[in-house]
């Protein structure tokens, strides 16, 4: 009975995921993107440069206000951004799109950057504080005070709220349960304690000290893994070139079968590339502008530029490392010691192990730390959507549920849990991107009058 009803409901959700997934969604993502590409003259070429500069340099300007710096909302941004889909969701999207998908998801990360972009300055513009004095900002606030459409920042709040327990927080836990029981044999309960004991101390102290967590965590576990990635490439250098020529041949015309891999097309590529490039960089989702709202600056486009360069760090420079460590390691098409062909986290760490034999260590730490930040991450995003819906009362209560929350999360099977979060995910798109699109000619307005602002000071700078 029990067993009929679980089937029953996976299957609803399967069709569910399917239809809300499909070509509109991607097409109004990839559109909204494209649109404000054209109309923002490619801001994400433009401001790259001074947009890292901006990240990685600390710069005070006059009539700053927010709760922490452009470095912290940025770490905080990439901790719910940069998580197992940089290590196990690119694997995924080779084997079922061939080298091509990667292509497809530096695409769709470059559009997402311009949208990144919009949904930031937005976020900072209409930002407000709450009676503790902390900044509130996000998609919920820029529709409502920005349209006047309750109903449809509610809709975005309570999608959020929802989704920060399912793919920020269980099924994070879940990953580190489970990485940690196969590598060194622990208990998946000993280790959900452990974690929700690790998320209750970081996320009570909220964003100052979520902030402070991320800015340690997320350039270290970067770090790590750069380093492992970029020693593996070194060691062949030589196959990299023809791993791009792979990568950019297979975009256009799909990738022949080899060993287990059964071969892809062009349009298994471009969706499984589309797809993944969403789900590594978040542009759209409207997730990290609330990251952004949270930010000192004394403009909105200051901040929306440092909040773009996420979509940048996570998916062109993250998931292009793992794409060309598995690239020239020809790890696509084999098996594991089960029989099966690899994918996912394990493909991953079969191809690290395969040049350095402590390599899989690497990819060990890299989903632990990356699982983790994601949860913290979301925690904040989670906290500020029920803020909006029931007020700042309850936003205890919402924290002490969201640790306890990580305990079943780390030992319970989560195939239902997988689909109601990316069900809900895309269910958060859609008021974020009609938000966007209605309010497009004030990104506008705020973009000219932020680089007529930079203009100013280059020359005073000169002077």
């Amino acid at each position: 009975m029990l067993a009929d009803l679980y089937n029953t409901t996976l299957l609803c959700l399967d069709k569910f995921y399917t239809l809300l997934w499909g070509a509109p969604l991607l097409i109004l993502i990839m559109g909204v993107g494209l649109y404000l590409t054209v109309v923002l003259r490619g801001i994400q070429f433009r401001y790259l440069a001074y947009a890292l500069k901006l990240v990685f340099t600390k710069q005070q300007h006059k009539g700053e206000k927010g709760d922490i710096s452009h470095f912290e909302s940025l770490m905080t941004a990439l901790a719910a951004t940069i998580g197992i889909g940089n290590i196990a969701g690119i694997s995924t999207a080779i084997v079922a799109g061939g080298m091509g998908a990667l292509f497809w998801m530096w695409v769709t990360a470059i559009i997402g950057m311009a949208t990144r972009f919009a949904e930031s300055i937005l976020a900072v513009k209409y930002r407000t504080t709450d009676t503790k004095g902390e900044m509130c900002g996000g998609p919920m606030y820029f529709i409502q005070y920005g349209l006047g459409w309750r109903w449809l920042s509610t809709a975005f709040a309570f999608c959020g709220a929802i989704a920060a327990f399912g793919g920020g927080n269980m099924l994070q836990a879940n990953s580190v349960a489970d990485v940690l029981k196969e590598t060194f044999s622990i208990d998946p309960l000993i280790s959900g304690v452990v974690i929700a004991v690790l998320t209750g101390m970081t996320i009570l102290g909220g964003i100052r000290s979520i902030g402070k967590v991320a800015s340690f965590l997320v350039p270290m576990m970067v770090l790590i893994y750069i380093s492992g990635a970029g020693l593996i490439l070194l060691l062949n250098f030589t196959k990299i070139p023809g791993v791009f020529l792979t990568i950019f041949e297979s975009a256009f015309t799909g990738q022949a079968a080899v060993g287990g891999f059964l071969g892809s097309t062009i349009v298994m590529a471009i969706q499984m590339g589309v797809s993944r490039g969403l789900m590594t960089s978040e542009a759209g989702l409207g997730t990290a502008s609330i990251a952004a709202a949270a930010a000192q600056t004394d403009v909105p486009g200051r901040q929306a530029l440092v909040s773009m360069t996420g979509c940048f760090l996570a998916t062109i420079v993250m998931c292009t490392l793992t794409g060309l460590v598995l690239g020239v390691t020809d790890i696509l098409g084999k098996t594991g010691t089960d029989g099966k062909l690899l994918t996912g986290a394990a493909m991953t760490m079969a191809a690290f192990k395969s040049v350095i034999p402590w390599g899989g260590y690497i990819v060990t730490t890299g989903l632990i730390l990356f699982a983790f930040t994601t949860l913290v991450g979301y925690a904040y995003y989670g906290e500020k959507c029920c803020e909006y819906l029931f007020g700042e009362k309850l936003v205890p209560y919402y924290r002490i549920l969201f640790t306890l929350i990580v305990i079943p999360g780390a030992v319970l099977e989560l195939e239902i849990v997988w689909k109601v979060s990316d069900i809900f995910n895309g269910m958060m798109a859609i008021p974020n991107l009609i938000g966007i699109m209605a309010l497009s000619k004030i990104v506008i307005e705020e973009k000219r009058a932020f680089t007529k602002l930079l203009r100013q000071e280059a020359i005073e700078e000169s002077a």
